[in-house]
């Protein structure tokens, strides 16, 4: 189990309460699901990937991106391109509307990222690294983070020099995911890069690729000797993940599931996040995606009853709908939706992902 006397991490002037971060995930850290993960136990979360041109920002994507309305800090936004210039700008631009820690992205394996030379390809390019990341921490007061990958592929795995330019730049916390970008989300990830770099820097790293369990993220955190760990996809239909991990870390023994009252409370009230936050349009389709992850960690189900319901999910076409789903999923009706820090949530049920 790791080492519990090993002080927590800070990001600058930030101290984080415990080891369990969320991923930015495009198209998923959206504001709804940021919050509920806090709720259940992040101890920070990075917002959706924003890009570094500001001519962009007119658009509700990413507008909706930048919303970080009644959110308690530390506020961490994160920015993708490839321009050393642009992204300083972009850096204070965010802080100016309220971002407490800005995220370089060097992370991102997707095509129209990477051909954009940004994202995990930027790796391809030391020096440009070097003059980015010394750009945006001169740019800004807060605290600048950095997240990569450990190379562009296997062959060019790089992820120690990196991390190495990174310090010497003022970065203040380092995120590493245990893949490089050839491999996308393919394969296994590798926490040997992780530890060589922990070994290497000073500055806090947080160790990302494939945490999916209470026990893998201790295991990993011993591995590496990383100060906390980051959960991406592990998190998507578990956002309860983090309280697990977090108690988990703490006593050396997995917590209870959480009942099948607090997933159905706890179903609804993201619901209801999502539709007030992106209105019953958008937010009856943003929801789907949420819900499929949902039933897929639903062990009370077959794969052929998973598929059904994620298919008859998918037909349905207004908030009201949704909700008597959710409540026929679990064979009782809610008056409300419960959020998941209210009395009464309890962590004793079947397990839900």
């Amino acid at each position: 189990m790791s080492d519990s006397s090993q002080p927590l991490p800070c990001i600058g002037d930030h101290a984080l309460p415990n080891r369990a971060i969320l991923a930015p995930m495009a198209g998923v850290t959206d504001r709804p699901f940021r919050q509920l993960c806090r709720q259940l136990g992040a101890g920070l979360v990075v917002g959706e990937m924003v890009t570094s041109d500001p001519s962009l920002w007119h658009t509700r994507k990413s507008r909706l991106r930048m919303d970080h309305r009644g959110e308690p800090g530390p506020r961490s936004v994160q920015i993708a391109g490839g321009d050393a210039a642009m992204l300083a700008e972009a850096a204070r631009l965010n802080a100016d509307q309220g971002a407490e820690i800005i995220d370089i992205n060097m992370g991102c394996p997707a095509k129209k990222v990477c051909n954009k030379a940004a994202g995990s390809a930027l790796l391809r390019d030391e020096a440009l690294v070097a003059e980015i990341l010394e750009a945006v921490v001169a740019a800004v007061d807060v605290p600048v983070t950095l997240k990569i990958r450990t190379g562009w592929c296997a062959e060019s795995n790089n992820g120690l020099r990196i991390a190495r330019l990174a310090e010497d730049a003022g970065i203040q916390a380092l995120a590493v995911h245990g893949r490089h970008r050839q491999q996308r989300y393919t394969g296994h990830a590798e926490y040997d890069t992780i530890a060589a770099i922990k070994a290497a820097v000073r500055i806090p790293v947080f160790a990302n690729g494939d945490i999916d369990s209470p026990e893998k993220a201790a295991e990993v955190l011993d591995y590496t000797g990383a100060d906390a760990v980051m959960v991406g996809r592990g998190a998507q239909g578990n956002p309860w993940i983090f309280r697990e991990i977090n108690h988990y870390l703490r006593h050396g023994e997995a917590l209870l599931p959480p009942s099948d009252d607090e997933r159905a409370g706890v179903l609804r009230y993201h619901l209801g996040a999502l539709h007030e936050f992106y209105g019953e349009h958008m937010g009856v389709r943003i929801a789907r995606k949420h819900v499929g992850w949902y039933l897929a960690g639903d062990v009370r189900l077959r794969d052929a009853q998973r598929r059904e319901l994620k298919g008859h999910f998918n037909r349905l076409e207004s908030t009201a709908e949704q909700y008597r789903f959710i409540d026929d999923l679990f064979g009782h009706a809610h008056s409300s939706a419960t959020a998941p820090d209210e009395p009464g949530a309890t962590a004793k049920g079947t397990r839900a992902a």
